[in-house]
């Protein structure tokens, strides 16, 4: 028996990576499926979540399954249970595990070593690989293609920023500018592979620490929220840092064109104003409704082949 994994962006193939986002876009369009009829679906979040566990657990019950859900509470780890008995448990009873930790990657990786039960990484501390299929997603149905888009991201170089750079960078033509506040930027070794991956592809990642000279020419513009669930911040002076990177209507001023994309949730006033999140560019919350229509997709393409 066949069981795929998404527990990273790299885990995908350059045609598993379009097939999801082909198939989202599908979703999001009108497409309907049973496709996971009968399949048994865990969705366990040990840490706050409003649109990946709805999105998950309504999307897997469309596809046909049924849902066992589990709270930070929950498992018998917080009783000191390890990590390898809790996924050989799990996966003699579950098909898939949707689970979401901010801790290290490594786990769930333990928890897919079970080999009969798939498992979905809906958030670690090092990535979040749902959250860059849904901005991929989001740019296909918006735009009509990936392939060529200049994207500028304003903000930390997170597990989000993490997942956008590993996904976008393997789009021909594309081009993603990063600008993260000085000793806020991606891992050095994700932003190594993206930059691998780019030259390979024949696209464009590159990370800057100012916007003193307002960046021109996006697409699209994507924040994210200055506290990311899980961390915190190693100064104390972190707000001051981050505040020039703050994204205000004036960046549309040299992006016209642009759509405003945010992973949500947001802070208005922080690191985007209202005028922004709430104005005529912005197709935040229609991204997050993509959330539902990708995790429809990843889990369709996890159950693909199995009996």
């Amino acid at each position: 028996m066949s069981v795929r994994h998404l527990i990273s962006i790299s885990d995908l193939t350059d045609e598993d990576l379009r097939d999801i986002v082909r198939r989202g876009a599908e979703f999001a369009a009108g497409a309907q499926a049973e496709s996971l009829r009968n399949a048994i679906v865990g969705v366990y979040f040990r840490r706050t979540s409003t649109r990946t566990r709805t999105a998950f657990t309504s999307g897997a019950l469309r596809l046909g399954a049924r849902t066992v859900t589990f709270g930070p509470d929950d498992l018998q780890l917080n009783t000191g249970e390890t990590t390898e008995d809790t996924g050989r448990v799990l996966s003699g009873m579950l098909d898939l595990l949707v689970a979401r930790t901010a801790d290290a990657t490594e786990e769930m990786r333990t928890w897919a070593a079970g080999g009969r039960m798939s498992v979905v990484n809906a958030m670690s501390a090092e990535e979040h690989p749902t959250q860059g299929l849904t901005d991929l997603t989001t740019l296909q149905h918006h735009f009509g293609r990936i392939d060529g888009l200049r994207v500028l991201y304003v903000g930390e170089g997170n597990n989000s920023a993490a997942a956008l750079a590993l996904a976008l960078s393997r789009f021909p033509g594309t081009e993603l500018e990063l600008r993260t506040p000085p000793g806020y930027g991606l891992a050095p070794e994700i932003l190594a592979t993206a930059v691998e991956q780019a030259g390979r592809s024949g696209s464009k990642v590159s990370e800057l620490h100012s916007m003193d000279d307002r960046p021109s020419g996006f697409d699209a513009v994507y924040t994210t929220r200055w506290q990311t669930t899980g961390t915190s911040k190693p100064t104390a002076d972190w707000h001051e840092v981050f505040t020039p990177f703050q994204v205000t209507g004036a960046l549309w001023e040299r992006n016209p064109g642009a759509a405003f994309l945010h992973d949500l949730p947001a802070h208005r006033g922080e690191e985007v104003t209202a005028e922004v999140l709430d104005g005529p560019h912005s197709i935040a919350f229609t991204q997050a409704t993509h959330k539902l229509h990708s995790a429809m997709a990843v889990l369709e393409w996890c159950w693909a082949d199995r009996p």
